[in-house]
């Protein structure tokens, strides 16, 4: 784990043991970590995995994961894709003039809230939130989603900012939220624990790819 992020989570490594804010963490195997994420996605109906910057941070992580265990080809059946919430929200905000496009930061402007930043928990809650109130069109959503085959291609030109003023939501826009069946909901781990360092959150698939 690299310093910087073992600074802002609290996390650290010691002697192959996990540890957070000194306290020792039960863990499980990556494997069983995979095996299990991907059995729970199968139970959701091909969902896309949402998340903030997943595109550069979190989707290669999981890639070269699923790579060790030969699992990529089961997870891509699972999923119907990935999401972005990055540059999404560059795309849906731009010429608002906002400085930091970082998660906490959107969530603040965008939702109007304030929470603890790099809890996993937290995070997804936020995510969810944030999204609910981008409210992008089907079209942007496909612009900004691909598979851990496509991540590293070039990411898609922005079109032109809109003139949009208050809402978020420009003129003849949709929310894609609004039309999913089923709600994920987020759970907390045995004693209220949460681990992990991604700010990723799972929607349903709404025949959208």
């Amino acid at each position: 784990m690299q310093r910087g992020a073992a600074k802002v989570t609290g996390f650290r490594v010691w002697r192959h043991r996990l540890y957070h804010h000194r306290c020792p963490v039960l863990t499980n195997s990556l494997k069983e970590v995979l095996v299990s994420f991907i059995a729970f996605l199968r139970m959701l109906d091909r969902p896309i995995v949402v998340g903030h910057n997943i595109r550069r941070f979190d989707c290669p992580v999981l890639a070269r994961g699923l790579d060790e265990f030969d699992l990529k080809a089961e997870f891509q059946f699972a999923v119907s894709g990935c999401l972005d919430t990055l540059p999404l929200a560059r795309e849906i905000l731009k010429g608002r003039g906002l400085q930091s496009f970082r998660q906490e930061n959107l969530v603040r402007i965008v939702v109007g809230i304030s929470y603890e930043a790099h809890d996993a928990l937290e995070d997804v809650r936020a995510l969810q939130r944030l999204y609910g109130a981008l409210r992008p069109t089907p079209e942007q959503v496909l612009r900004q989603s691909f598979t851990l085959d496509t991540m590293a291609e070039p990411a898609p030109k922005q079109p032109p900012a809109a003139k949009a003023k208050g809402s978020c939501r420009a003129t003849g826009q949709w929310p894609l939220w609004k039309n999913f069946k089923q709600e994920v909901k987020v759970t907390e781990g045995p004693k209220g624990d949460t681990t992990g360092q991604g700010d990723a959150t799972l929607i349903m698939d709404n025949g959208c790819k």
